[in-house]
């Protein structure tokens, strides 16, 4: 067997002759891999854990008031860049291209809904808000033409790429594009921490500090709560916090997520995959790890830059085994939250559970295209009819897993402001103007089709067939 030092010897020559990839590319996976071999992953000693005080996360509900000035808010506002991560594909939900193209609401894209929220805020305040999407190798090509439609908007918008990698085969170490793979599948993105060196490679970072910006806020484009938010903005500006995340309580729906913790003076992202075993338990419950990271970031442009520059983001490796053609690959990815504990003064924020709406699947899909939510000026908004602070809990069989099948099993969305839980099996469809309340189970039994009609209300119904209707 070669050693790690054979390995990287190998390696290196083989990337330099990868011509696809910019040197810049070529340095950053050696780096990545370089650091893997080494074995640098971070423990965490359980019994150093801290709960963070609320100095560090601080609850939204105690940040100072917005001035009330306009031309305040402006000036607020011209400091800001908001970054959208835009290197997904909807292939989950059955969809070519981006995720951000999939339409969520009165035939409006994810991308449309950001694009008329920045507009809203650039025409109200006078203000230059400029809007980032960071592509990867997947979407760029796509996204440059979906763009084109947005250039006569008030909303200047650019485009970089995050970095493309070569997948790493498992047995050799040998990078895929190497043994003849030369298409995309021989390619990986490396997760959204490769946000900041690239933001800095693509001379992005740089071109938005000197025109005065001082902070981006960075989301995934498919979390419809995460728009811009001043009273955030504000307390960071007065605090001087180079790096805030906002953090909101968990539900037993997010027991994975990864969570804030003071560790050694520090505050840091605890991730399940850095649990020890024994451990996973803990971690996953509601009593000691209160909150998790809805991956809305705030991050000093300057401080960036400095931390890129001295190549001290070094967050912790993901690896991440995959299969391509029956050839097992390794591609290592870092996270943008886990930057957190590099940054001078960060802090995490306490929000609302309103700032985190991600749809992942067509049963978010549903909950957003309902009644639950109201769409105004690109912002969507939860219905204040619902008395229930929580959303209802949907399982949508694999029928409904594609958007396209999805949408032709409704005739309409159903009416789910008193919904609390659905569950759908078979070869279901839905007529128009249907009412769901309280617990509802629908399940087609195999090889039927089971319709409900139009006008139905289903209110703590199980239905397993006709007859039950």
């Amino acid at each position: 067997m070669a050693t790690d030092a054979e390995k990287l010897t190998q390696l290196k020559s083989a990337v330099a002759g990868l011509n696809q990839i910019s040197e810049n590319e070529k340095n950053g996976f050696i780096n990545l891999v370089a650091r893997y071999l080494s074995g640098e992953a971070q423990h965490v000693e359980w019994s150093k854990i801290q709960t963070p005080t609320d100095e560090i996360v601080v609850p939204y509900d105690i940040l100072a008031p917005v001035p009330e000035d306009p031309a305040e808010t402006k000036k607020l506002l011209d400091k800001l860049v908001v970054l959208k991560l835009n290197g997904g594909l909807g292939t989950t939900m059955g969809c070519t291209g981006p995720k951000s193209v999939i339409e969520v609401r009165n035939g409006l894209t994810f991308l449309d809904l950001i694009v008329i929220q920045i507009e809203n805020l650039n025409a109200k305040y006078g203000c230059n808000v400029p809007l980032l999407l960071m592509n990867s190798f997947n979407t760029h090509d796509d996204t440059s033409k979906i763009i084109e439609k947005y250039s006569k908007s008030n909303v200047e918008i650019h485009t970089f790429n995050q970095s493309q990698y070569p997948r790493l085969c498992a047995d050799d170490f040998v990078p895929l594009p190497c043994k003849g793979k030369t298409d995309k599948d021989g390619w990986y993105p490396p997760g959204h921490g490769d946000v900041f060196p690239s933001l800095m490679n693509s001379g992005k970072l740089d071109a938005l500090i000197s025109q005065g910006k001082e902070y981006v806020f960075a989301a995934n484009s498919d979390n419809l709560g995460a728009i811009v938010d001043l009273k955030i903005l504000n307390h960071l500006i007065q605090n001087k916090n180079e790096y805030c995340m906002e953090v909101t309580p968990k539900t037993l729906a997010d027991v994975k997520g990864g969570t804030l913790i003071s560790y050694e003076g520090k505050v840091q992202l605890l991730e399940i995959a850095q649990v020890p075993d024994e451990h996973v338990n803990e971690f996953k419950s509601i009593e000691k790890f209160k909150i998790f990271n809805t991956n809305n970031l705030w991050v000093n442009l300057k401080a960036i830059k400095r931390l890129v520059e001295a190549d001290a983001l070094k967050m912790e490796i993901i690896p991440n085994p995959k299969e391509v053609d029956g050839i097992k690959v390794l591609q290592l990815e870092t996270a943008a939250g886990a930057a957190i504990r590099f940054f001078d003064h960060a802090i995490g924020c306490n929000v609302h559970r309103s700032r985190f709406l991600p749809v992942k699947a067509t049963s978010d899909l549903l909950l957003v295209q309902s009644d639950l939510y109201t769409l105004a000026d690109g912002f969507v908004t939860r219905n204040e009819a619902r008395k229930n602070p929580a959303n209802p809990t949907i399982e949508l069989g694999p029928e409904f897993k594609k958007v396209g099948n999805f949408l032709s099993r409704f005739k309409s969305i159903p009416s789910i402001i008193e919904l609390d839980s659905l569950k759908v099996t078979g070869d279901v469809w839905f007529g128009a103007n249907i009412t769901l309340k309280g617990k509802v189970t629908i399940a087609a039994k195999s090889g039927e089709k089971l319709e409900i009609p139009d006008g139905a209300v289903l209110e703590n119904k199980e239905i397993n067939g006709p007859g039950d209707l």
